[in-house]
């Protein structure tokens, strides 16, 4: 990791030995860091692309709660046309990430804002997978987030959610509420360890399959 004039360079290397130079600021909320969840479900991405070529290329992907965008940045290195979302005071950086690793992308990768809960009749039709990474853990977050997957979703969208299991404080009891919520509407398991990238895995960090009940 480098620094420079208060922006911090993670590099994720890629199988084919390129490198992902994605910027997270030194300062901000939680959305301006690249989190273990994102790396984990970044490289499960690009393994499960790898064992299956052509999987991404050409499908329509979304990430939620994209910070920095390095999910859905990878996705697009691997031939997705992707959009990225978040907040508006985050919409700098992710194109700033697109930008630096546009040499990388293969398929397409656009900004938009989208807040939980609202309208989302501009991202229609519904993608063919949304990626989430880390976005567990404001209680008060769940239910526009639900609403969000609901609305975006289709009974043939594949939704990617990776997540590090917190043990301290409220946390627990989020993650409760949070699999309450999503099973009303939808199906899901785990993916196996196994599944994951062999070097970057965790058994605190999991990655959930999910799909609309028909």
């Amino acid at each position: 990791m480098s620094e420079e004039a208060g922006v911090f360079i993670r590099e994720l290397e890629l199988r084919d030995g390129a490198v992902l130079g994605i910027r997270q600021l030194s300062s901000g909320d939680v959305g301006c860091v690249v989190w273990d969840a994102a790396i984990v479900l970044s490289k499960f991405l690009e393994r499960r692309a790898r064992a299956e070529p052509g999987l991404l290329t050409g499908r329509t992907a979304l990430e939620l709660g994209s910070g920095t965008g390095i999910v859905g940045i990878m996705a697009a290195t691997l031939g997705a046309d992707v959009t990225v979302t978040d907040l508006e005071d985050l919409q700098d950086l992710m194109k700033m990430n697109i930008n630096n690793n546009s040499a990388l992308i293969t398929g397409s990768c656009q900004v938009k804002v989208l807040k939980w809960g609202e309208d989302v009749t501009d991202f229609s039709p519904s993608p063919d997978y949304i990626l989430m990474a880390d976005c567990i853990y404001y209680e008060e977050s769940l239910q526009p987030l639900l609403k969000t997957l609901r609305d975006l979703a289709s009974g043939e969208t594949c939704i990617l959610c990776c997540y590090e299991e917190r043990t301290t404080g409220k946390n627990p009891e989020i993650e409760r509420k949070f699999f309450e919520l999503l099973k009303m509407d939808f199906d899901y398991e785990e993916v196996p360890i196994d599944k994951h990238d062999e070097e970057y895995r965790s058994e605190d960090i999991h990655i959930l399959q999910i799909c609309k009940k028909k």
